[in-house]
């Protein structure tokens, strides 16, 4: 686990990378003209991943984004419907984002920027200089901190936001990464495997909107309890790889080094 198809040296030639977008809408309809609207132009391919909703999701994506890839899923929950569009993409690079209005597409450039600088991997955080949240609870923030501390502590890692769905990566970086999980604790997993992976993580300032129609599928006291027992079972089942990865954050510029001394990002 954690060897890439190509080293990150021979990405960073890829200058205009096809960018694939990924949002797994639940009886999202109401949400999807304003967030696919923020698409940036460019954008390679978007593949939606319909989990049977009955608000006619699929029909308003396709009105408003008429090249829209609408992709199945399986099973149940935010993780499997990942999962099935990470499985569909065709990209250079894969960005994941929400459906509710919370995540800008406008940041996505932020994201890409990182991968072209030679990160496999970018993740948004709330909580760097430049990112923020006008939409999270007390709740979830002391949870979300603490189970950041917890990861930290464990895996080896600087980050300063866990449980946030708006991640970028290389494609071929998937396998190293792909969760086996089927809800929100998806994004834990996909943080956590790249760290163990050896991957050159970066962090991007993202900030987080409130949702604009309707109510969030989220329930933080069962779905917080997911999250730590991923982290453990992460720790307990898949062995760590070298080199650890450490993030050094200064303002909103971030250096990627591996444990083997090479500076990214």
């Amino acid at each position: 686990m954690g060897r890439l198809e190509a080293p990150a040296a021979a990405r960073r030639n890829i200058r205009s990378p096809k960018i694939s977008v990924v949002i797994p809408p639940l009886n999202e309809a109401d949400n999807l003209p304003h967030v696919l609207a923020t698409l940036p132009s460019d954008t390679y391919e978007l593949i939606l991943v319909d989990g049977d909703s009955i608000d006619g999701t699929s029909t308003v994506a396709r009105a408003h984004y008429p090249n829209v890839v609408i992709v199945g899923q399986s099973g149940r929950g935010k993780g499997d419907a990942l999962r099935a569009g990470f499985a569909a993409c065709s990209g250079d690079i894969i960005v994941m984002m929400d459906a509710d209005g919370s995540t800008d597409g406008a940041e996505i450039q932020r994201f890409v920027a990182a991968l072209l600088d030679g990160a496999d991997y970018a993740k948004g955080s709330r909580f760097m200089d430049g990112g923020g949240s006008e939409d999270i609870t007390f709740l979830r923030s002391a949870g979300n901190r603490l189970f950041c501390w917890l990861v930290n502590r464990l895996y080896k890692t600087s980050y300063t936001d866990l449980c946030y769905g708006y991640n970028a990566f290389w494609r071929n970086a998937l396998p190293a990464i792909v969760s086996d999980c089927s809800g929100f604790e998806v994004e834990t997993v996909l943080n956590v495997r790249a760290a163990k992976a050896g991957l050159r993580v970066v962090e991007v300032p993202s900030v987080e909107h409130p949702r604009i129609h309707g109510r969030s599928n989220l329930r933080p006291v069962r779905d917080g309890l997911r999250v730590l027992r991923t982290i453990l079972r992460e720790r307990e089942h898949r062995p760590l790889s070298e080199p650890a990865v450490a993030i050094d954050i200064v303002g909103a510029d971030v250096e990627v080094v591996g444990a083997d001394g090479f500076g990214g990002a």
